[in-house]
């Protein structure tokens, strides 16, 4: 499997594997091992908190899910869990043309994304997923790749034990 292979399956299906928004944290603790935590206030330990996988980040909420995915492709060289998608290292910052071409090959329909697109930036989102696909434009040359990620998960936490 190729990093394109990885953002078309993402972007067709919202997820990958166990790793969706509002999947249970102990259960992709399972699927993938423990992960790292991406800021550690020892003071403090609040939530929501943020954990990586590698290039692929995280964000949990304190009733144990998650409410938000991000992967990160603007490095040379993306980390991702074996145990997802099969290898480990993948070559970084997808161009543009690659990714609409996957995105079609796997027929997966996109627009453009407006909120996202300005400055020095420009953004697409699949349709059927509302995955949204970031690309940075550098001086000169045509649009990379920065971050990939669906729709924040949307919901009220439990109350928390003696609290009204």
């Amino acid at each position: 499997m190729e990093l394109l292979d990885v953002l078309a399956e993402l972007a067709q299906a919202g997820h990958l594997g166990a790793v969706e928004n509002g999947a249970a944290w102990n259960e992709v603790t399972a699927a993938l091992g423990e992960p790292w935590e991406v800021f550690v206030d020892r003071r403090r330990r609040s939530w929501p908190r943020l954990f990586a996988y590698g290039d692929l980040e995280l964000s949990v909420c304190r009733c144990q899910k998650i409410i938000l995915i991000c992967l990160q492709t603007w490095h040379d060289v993306i980390d991702l869990p074996v145990a997802l998608v099969g290898r480990e290292k993948f070559p970084g910052q997808p161009e543009y043309a690659d990714v609409i071409a996957s995105l079609e090959r796997a027929g997966c329909a996109w627009q453009p994304y407006t909120p996202l697109t300005f400055g020095n930036q420009c953004a697409i989102q699949a349709t059927s997923s509302g995955v949204v696909f970031v690309f940075e434009i550098p001086d000169g040359e045509g649009p990379v790749l920065n971050v990939v990620g669906p729709p924040p998960h949307q919901h009220e936490c439990p109350p928390l034990p003696g609290s009204s």
